[in-house]
């Protein structure tokens, strides 16, 4: 969704995909058919397509890469990525996720960061997560770039476990992490409004459930306080909870797994 909305509000165009057929397991990873009273209208194949994104009064341009997940050859994969980066001067990779954690849905999403070096990991004054186990495909593309010399940070949201759904409270988060990784200035009012919307109908489905609902109150304390001590509003409620919550999520993610 942040990468998205980044793509819809700049002038972008891409240049370049890979052959899905290398990449995919159809079975798994199904093709998209459109079809009108009966008639087969478009047929759409999962694709990773590299964007040219010209951010005006930015320092620099963007390049995207977005598609879902590979199920094959992650190793060929990531390094194709960083050749790409090296290929065109790219000064840096920002990888984008979300996972879940006790937070609530009424505050912004936290964000915590994963980097190359110390550096840039200063930059952003965000929460640093220790772990070692399994892990999706970032891991590759991380260690692809480092090999090349390219700096890399990955930049994770962290949305509420309790609400299944497309959360664009993580989305603005990981567009001002991009902002402030990056240079740029984007326009997230969309996102905005989408937050607004979003929380007040979680917040109507919650106040009919009084278990959850005592549940987010005590979330809502609890981030009331962290914040109280820190006044940035990216930083984690708990560093240590949601680092706890971030081993978990990358620990039930198999190889080829979304």
């Amino acid at each position: 969704m942040a990468l998205a909305s980044i793509g819809r509000q700049l002038d972008t165009a891409t240049f370049a995909a890979y052959d899905p057929e290398t990449l995919y397991d159809f079975q798994a990873a199904r093709p998209y058919i459109v079809i009108r009273d009966g008639v087969v209208r478009d047929l759409r194949w999962p694709k990773v397509e590299y964007r040219s994104a010209r951010a005006p009064r930015a320092p620099r341009d963007l390049i995207t890469l977005m598609g879902p997940e590979p199920g094959a050859h992650w190793s060929a994969f990531s390094n194709s990525v960083a050749h790409v980066a090296d290929t065109l001067g790219a000064q840096m990779i920002v990888t984008l996720g979300s996972l879940m954690g006790d937070v609530p849905h009424t505050r912004p999403a936290p964000l915590m960061a994963i980097a190359s070096d110390d550096a840039l990991l200063d930059r952003l004054d965000l929460h640093r997560p220790d772990y070692e186990g399994p892990t999706g495909l970032i891991g590759p593309i991380h260690m692809a770039a480092i090999k090349n010399n390219i700096p890399v940070v990955g930049l994770w949201a962290t949305v509420p476990h309790y609400v299944s759904a497309p959360n664009p409270n993580g989305a603005l988060s990981l567009v001002r992490g991009v902002e402030k990784l990056c240079g740029v200035t984007l326009d997230a009012s969309n996102l905005e409004e989408g937050a607004r919307e979003f929380e007040e109908r979680v917040s109507g489905a919650v106040a009919g459930d009084p278990s959850v609902s005592a549940w987010v109150e005590k979330l809502e304390e609890t981030a009331a306080e962290e914040q109280s001590e820190n006044t940035d509003p990216t930083q984690l409620p708990d560093g240590d909870l949601l680092a706890r919550e971030f081993q978990r999520f990358l620990r039930q993610r198999g190889p080829g797994e979304e």
